[in-house]
């Protein structure tokens, strides 16, 4: 899928917080319900690449994932309770495996070797930069083509290191089927649902266009922030952005070192040199001698 940072229309920034996401162009005559559904579809999709990147850094560490019985117990208690993984036999990384013991307990242990374990870790973070917030610093627009992009090379470096699949129980192969279980998870609380999108302190109406908000100026760029229906409006955009505010407080400890400097400089002789403090000033006027400090130099 191709990058874009040719503007085609309205910018929007797309904000959760003061967080930003990506950059998504539209037309102004666009009907804002159908400009939600984009973004919310945009926004999931970007979410779960995120979500399988972290599960597939931990499959390239530890292997697949155990059965949820058996997630925590030592090999004793396994015996003792006589579990067994039936995917064991079936879900090997292509090449063999290599024993590394996952400290969770969450995962078999058995780990691809390092040239499979590689291809894991490059794709996913190929993957990670495609659909990166810092894209917005470049001014490159994320669409939902790149998105699925990216989550299907992630699809196709699993196939190439587990030939035979993942188990179905293994949040990576879960994700990829559209089964995974987000139900009290930190994941789960960034699903919206039912989405509502604010500019500049105004909820947009989905029957509305945004010709009706912006105007018809399609050249322009905005920050839409994304946020569940029903729930207050977002804060407002800060006065200062992060940087500026860092620049500030340099130029402000930059200020306070060189007066400090002064005042150690300054050995509290100075009002020698002040012409109140010469008690022969109006002689030396007469005499035409001025100019003369006291104290050492």
């Amino acid at each position: 899928a191709e990058v874009s940072t040719q503007s085609t229309g309205v910018r929007l920034l797309i904000k959760k917080g003061y967080d930003s996401l990506f950059l998504h162009d539209i037309t102004t005559d666009q009907n804002v319900g159908s400009l939600l559904a984009e973004v919310l579809a945009v926004y999931h999709l970007r979410l779960k690449v995120l979500r399988v990147c972290d599960e597939m850094q931990c499959l390239a560490k530890h292997g697949h994932f155990l059965p949820a019985n058996m997630q925590g117990l030592t090999e004793e208690q396994i015996e003792e309770l006589k579990y067994k993984d039936e995917y064991a036999a079936i879900c090997i990384p292509q090449g063999g495996s290599v024993e590394c013991e996952d400290p969770i307990g969450r995962r078999t242990g058995r780990a691809p070797n390092q040239a499979m374990a590689e291809v894991l870790m490059k794709t996913l973070t190929d993957a990670k930069e495609m659909v990166s917030s810092k894209l917005t610093g470049s001014n490159t627009v994320l669409t939902l083509a790149v998105v699925q992009d990216a989550l299907d090379r992630l699809k196709g470096a699993v196939m190439i290191v587990y030939p035979m699949k993942l188990p179905p129980y293994d949040p990576v192969q879960a994700e990829f089927d559209g089964q995974e279980d987000l139900s009290g998870s930190q994941a789960s609380l960034e699903i919206i649902e039912q989405g509502a999108l604010w500019w500049a302190g105004k909820e947009l109406l989905p029957e509305k266009t945004l010709s009706d908000y912006v105007g018809r100026n399609e050249k322009t760029k905005i920050i839409v922030k994304l946020s569940k229906k029903g729930a207050s409006a977002p804060g407002r955009e800060q006065l200062m952005s992060e940087e500026e505010k860092k620049q500030m407080m340099a130029w402000q400890y930059r200020k306070q070192e060189e007066m400090k400097k002064l005042h150690e400089a300054d050995d509290g002789d100075d009002y020698y040199n002040s012409p109140w403090a010469n008690s022969n000033a109006l002689k030396n006027q007469f005499h035409g001698i001025g100019n003369i400090k006291w104290g050492p130099k």
